[in-house]
């Protein structure tokens, strides 16, 4: 049987000098060990087994073993075998030759000018869960026991067509899921045919901007909004024309004052459920001159409906695709924040006319795949499991949140809470102007508290100051005490210098 590291010492043997088979064998094992391609502390072939796949004596394995052991390389443990050791001879390590770099090295790797923009607008941070994270769900309450049974039961006879390239769209079964479930909780006019699976909300918008939109193409984005849409929208050479925000959504000029423009957007960006980051719910008389403009503009609105299951108190908002059965509305949904981040799972909701090519342009592109997982997840919204989880953390949510206002209003005052929607996975901590949020923020994250400085969230320069608090992953009887270094940093930057 052939393992990585016969393979491994086989090839750095055909490399190695010409000489005794056994000293070339202790050479190419001690650089390895060197390298750490050979870990410390892990256990080597019998000499047997390894002198079978080298294709030497035994004895010229035992030699090498013996003089490794012999310089403090290698030890025997009576019944177990040949180890490297912990701890390497380190006047070896100190004395030894650099060993000679294989192939040519690169002394500078240069990006494309697109490549170094999004990194220079990256707003991903490294770490993505804590208090106070906006955006991420309490994972912990995942019903991993129901899935895995579900998962196990359908692993025992999977269909051929979950296991091979998938040209649909996704799986038939979630396809067909879904659309039972948006029609009932978001008031969709969808059929499965209409349904695109895609691993994450990301993926849509970028197959939407190649397939819907040329380099130079304009998009509206709210201002603030989503950094992650402006990345992916910028990445493929579409100008972001950043539109202002008001306590009623995305502010739209009338279809009237369109006559004479030129410049006409290819897509139209929108949160209307639950603005982010603002919160705000975009009016019914917003919505219904939002569809009018599109429709006598060509323009495609890209609906982000990406917690909308989230509402606190109200009814639930209806989707803007669901106002017109010919809306030119391209629904984006997710599982991150309903189940949890790290499934990759989100679908899109497109126009019937455009549903085929869009689904040969994903197979195309991406190569959806997941079988498995797809079929696990249709399984769980079929069985009614997903309605009681999104239901049972609708609840904790919702108390997590008054938690949090209780302990904002009782430690800083009602004044830091302006225009909350009662509704989502954050809320915004207003900051007077003079507090730099930015700094603010990063002085909370060495003081082990993640959170979003409000300005990172405008285009244009920012006209507020604030930080978004997720309060998802925060127990309630915590919620005071993990606030608590929030309010003593904050009080430090409210003092006069």
């Amino acid at each position: 049987m052939r393992t990585l590291l016969g393979d491994l010492l086989a090839h750095r043997l055909s490399q190695a000098p010409a000489g005794a088979l056994n000293k070339r064998l202790y050479d190419v094992l001690q650089a390895a060990i060197q390298e750490g391609a050979i870990a410390t502390g892990s256990r080597l072939p019998a000499s047997r087994d390894l002198a079978k796949e080298l294709k030497v004596s035994r004895n010229t394995v035992l030699a090498a073993y013996e003089q490794l052991q012999s310089e403090g390389y290698l030890q025997t443990r009576t019944g177990s075998g040949t180890f490297v050791c912990e701890q390497l001879p380190e006047i070896v390590l100190e004395n030894s030759e650099p060993l000679p770099a294989q192939g040519t090295s690169f002394h500078y790797v240069s990006l494309s000018r697109r490549g170094t923009r999004v990194l220079g607008r990256s707003g991903a941070g490294a770490y993505q869960w804590g208090a106070f994270m906006p955006g991420v769900p309490d994972v912990s309450h995942m019903p991993h026991d129901i899935w895995r049974k579900i998962q196990l039961r359908l692993s025992r006879r999977m269909p051929v067509e979950a296991l091979s390239y998938s040209s649909h769209g996704g799986c038939l079964q979630l396809q067909q899921a879904l659309a039972d479930y948006l029609r009932v909780s978001r008031s969709l006019h969808c059929s499965y045919e209409q349904i695109l699976i895609t691993a994450g909300t990301h993926q849509a918008l970028d197959l939407l901007a190649k397939m819907l939109c040329d380099p130079g193409d304009g998009a509206w984005i709210e201002e603030p909004g989503y950094w992650g849409f402006r990345n992916v929208l910028a990445v493929n050479g579409i100008e972001l024309l950043p539109t202002p925000v008001d306590e009623q959504g995305m502010m739209l000029p009338d279809v009237a004052a369109l006559s004479g423009v030129t410049r006409l957007p290819r897509l139209i960006c929108v949160t209307p459920s639950h603005q982010y980051p603002l919160g705000a719910v975009m009016s019914l008389q917003r919505r219904q001159q939002l569809l009018a403009l599109a429709k006598s503009s060509g323009s495609w609105v890209v609906e982000d409906d990406y917690d909308g299951e989230f509402r606190f108190g109200d009814s639930p908002i209806p989707a803007l695709q669901g106002l017109s059965a010919d809306a030119p509305v391209i629904y984006l949904g997710t599982f991150s924040k309903t189940l949890y981040p790290g499934l990759r799972l989100s679908y899109m909701v497109v126009p019937k006319p455009l549903a085929a090519r869009m689904k040969m342009a994903y197979s195309e592109l991406y190569r959806g795949g997941n079988g498995l997982v797809q079929l696990t997840l249709a399984e769980f919204i079929r069985e009614g499991h997903y309605a009681a989880h999104v239901r049972r953390m609708r609840q904790l949510y919702s108390r997590r949140r008054a938690a949090l206002v209780q302990v904002i209003t009782n430690s800083l005052g009602s004044a830091f809470l302006a225009q909350q929607s009662n509704a989502g996975l954050h809320l915004i901590l207003s900051l007077p102007e003079h507090i730099d949020d930015v700094a603010l923020a990063a002085e909370l994250e060495q003081n082990g508290v993640l959170t979003r400085p409000l300005s990172a969230y405008y285009l244009q320069g920012a006209s507020r100051r604030g930080l978004l608090l997720g309060y998802a992953c925060v127990e309630e009887q915590n919620m005071a005490a993990t606030f608590e270094p929030v309010r003593k940093c904050l009080q430090r930057h409210l003092q006069p210098a």
